[in-house]
Formats: C-alpha cells, structure tokens, sequence
C-alpha cells in the first residue's frame, strides 16, 4: 500500500475528528448554570443609597471597598471632584443580573454660577453578585 494514499486517505477523518473537538470546546469548563445569578433588588437598592449618601458626605468612592458593606462604586464626576448635595431615585428596573435605576442628581455648580445647583438625571448599573457593584451608565444620559 502506499503511503501517500494512506495519508490523503486519512486526512479527512483528522479533519472531521478536529472540527468536532472545536465544536465541542464551549460545551466543556465549569460545569453547572452558565446565566449569570439574578439580581437581589432589595440588596441592590440598599447598596445604590449606600453609595450616593457616601458621595452625599464628601467621602471618596475607593474607601466604599472597605465599607460596613464593601462594594465597588464609580462616577465620573464623583470622581472628578463633583459635589453630591441631593438625590432622588426616580425609577428602577431589573435586567438580569443587574438593577438599572434612573437618579436624579443635585450637583453643585463648579460654573460661573456657584450659587445654583444643577441638576441632573443619571442611570447606574448596580449588580449584587458575586460582589456588589455600582456603576454610573454612561451611555445613558
């Protein structure tokens, strides 16, 4: 027999035998639930309030990880040394794993203005597993 025809014989089986291993790779990993676990409303709810009224007292969003209730918080403009004088949530939805809720911002005015607060709305993104999140959505304004 000869070798080339076995090989070129073959090649065809090594390639079914190397689309089915690629095909099968995402079935393998962790076994178990895939979708993300859904989101605690309540516990979400809490941590927002718990984030805003820390921006509210002019403490830094970083010192939020130590907390009596760690979590990870960002907001541009809390970051850029934004002033919080009030807040209201306006609206909330569950999605998923995460709750959106629309925020309505009392900023101070860093403008011309001083004397005037701004106000504004915002949508944060706050998720309660595995850790808890708040996250301002910037695609949202």
């Amino acid at each position: 027999m000869n070798m080339k025809a076995v090989s070129m014989a073959s090649w065809p089986r090594w390639l079914a035998a190397g689309v089915v291993a690629l095909a099968a790779l995402p079935l393998s990993g962790c076994s178990g639930n895939s979708q993300a676990s859904p989101v605690d409303a309540t516990r979400a709810r809490e941590a927002l309030n718990i984030a805003l009224d820390h921006w509210k007292h002019g403490e830094d969003p970083k010192s939020l990880a130590s907390s009596a209730t760690p979590m990870v918080a960002q907001d541009f403009e809390w970051t850029q040394g934004a002033k919080l004088i009030d807040y209201q949530v306006v609206d909330d939805k569950e999605e998923g794993a995460n709750l959106r809720v629309q925020v309505k911002l009392t900023l101070s005015n860093l403008g011309k203005d001083r004397r005037k607060p701004i106000e504004k709305k915002a949508w944060y993104v706050v998720g309660t597993s595995p850790s808890l999140t708040v996250f301002r959505d910037i695609m949202r304004r």
